[in-house]
């Protein structure tokens, strides 16, 4: 079948809810992608923070060799030497006593959102059961997850989503102060915020929302499902910051292109969970557990995470430089291998215009270019990428 054929099929029997590119990718080696004739494109999206390990990793299909010769499921009526491993580093790796499972980030934020009410109804405060989120917030799309998503087109054609739900402006201490209170059972935030326009949190909004929640005995939650896994330089985004949640939720990466995901917790919200009381026929399967610990075990290596803070530091000049050299950046912002870029031109423009340039990137709102490059680029594909970004906004400039 050739492009224009696949295209018609998926258009046929696919559910439209996403707006894909015009070609058909086939194949990826490292951080290049390949579609079905042969065309390459440096890929600075990593599936949208994914493809840590880039594509075709080794690291990864050696683990996934060695687990098809293992147990592909087994319901969690029993025990699985994969997921016990899996969640004895993960809880090692951070704060957390304590790991549940999920199948994807919105279903770990789903739980995280349960743990909560469930932590709050066990201090005896069963109306204690206010939901915390900010602007610019993206914590996924499900029913509970999208009521604290703060976008307001992935909201209102859904709406109405789950109640008592209050948003508060991103990196405004003050803002919070408002709308955390006593009823407060959970304040959920994104370290670095990644649909919202790849903002960073501030160190004092952070700390204060640590106070807070100790204040108002509430859980505090770090959503970490894109910032996490080394993005940012640090196996967590938030060990950058010295503040601890009480709740951290994880995916994305954690797979390297498995669908996973993890609530972890302390002990304090672990033990209010009882058997029966949440539970998922998938997650924490051995088969997927298995590549997620391998991948885990990869990224959190100290030279690894090392390099990824050279290459962010390498990444964020070049980016600098760009700004020099093109009338179509404002400013840039992030942290390790997440940036944005702020435009003065649509960022759709920007991504849709990248492919012709051998390139693939991301967008974070209305004029925001996203840039999440696999964890194992390298200074010359930096280079490259910086080189593939500049020809698409001169080529963009050169159409008004």
């Amino acid at each position: 079948m050739n492009t224009q054929e696949i295209i018609e099929l998926e258009k046929q029997y696919i559910m439209q809810t996403y707006k894909r590119a015009d070609f058909v990718l086939e194949r990826g080696e490292g951080v290049w992608l390949y579609d079905t004739v042969g065309r390459q494109y440096l890929d600075a999206g990593s599936g949208i923070a994914v493809n840590a390990l880039g594509h075709h990793s080794e690291v990864i299909s050696q683990a996934i060799k060695g687990a098809a010769e293992g147990l592909l499921h087994t319901a969690n009526l029993y025990y699985t030497v994969p997921q016990t491993l899996l969640a004895r580093d993960l809880c090692q790796s951070c704060f957390a006593d304590k790991v549940f499972f999920s199948n994807s980030g919105t279903e770990a934020n789903e739980g995280a959102f349960k743990f909560a009410r469930k932590w709050a109804k066990a201090q005896g405060n069963p109306t204690k059961t206010g939901l915390v989120a900010f602007s610019g917030s993206f914590h996924g799309r499900t029913m509970g997850a999208l009521a604290l998503t703060s976008t307001l087109k992935y909201r209102t054609p859904f709406e109405p989503l789950i109640g008592d739900t209050t948003f508060g402006e991103f990196n405004n201490l003050d803002s919070a102060k408002a709308v955390i209170n006593d009823h407060t059972c959970g304040v959920i935030v994104e370290p670095v915020q990644g649909e919202g326009g790849v903002t960073p949190s501030s160190p004092e909004f952070l700390a204060g929302l640590r106070e807070l929640c100790h204040r108002h005995n509430a859980l505090l939650i770090f959503d970490e499902i894109q910032c996490g896994m080394g993005r940012t330089g640090t196996l967590w985004a938030h060990q950058d910051y010295s503040v601890t949640p009480d709740i951290m939720t994880s995916a994305k990466s954690l797979g390297g292109g498995l669908p996973i995901g993890a609530i972890l917790v302390t002990e304090a919200v672990a033990q209010t969970l009882q058997a029966g009381e949440h539970g998922s026929t998938f997650a924490g399967g051995p088969f997927v557990c298995t590549v997620a610990h391998a991948v885990l075990n990869h990224i959190q290596r100290p030279e690894f995470l090392a390099e990824v803070q050279a290459k962010g530091a390498y990444l964020a000049e070049k980016l600098q430089n760009l700004i020099s050299r093109t009338s179509s950046i404002a400013s840039i912002r992030g942290k390790g291998l997440m940036w944005g870029l702020v435009c003065h031109i649509p960022a759709a423009e920007v991504m849709a215009a990248a492919p012709q340039h051998g390139l693939l990137v991301l967008v974070a709102g209305e004029k925001i270019v996203r840039l999440l490059p696999p964890l194992i680029i390298t200074e010359a594909e930096i280079d490259l990428l910086v080189e593939r970004l500049f020809n698409t906004l001169l080529w963009l400039e050169g159409q008004r």
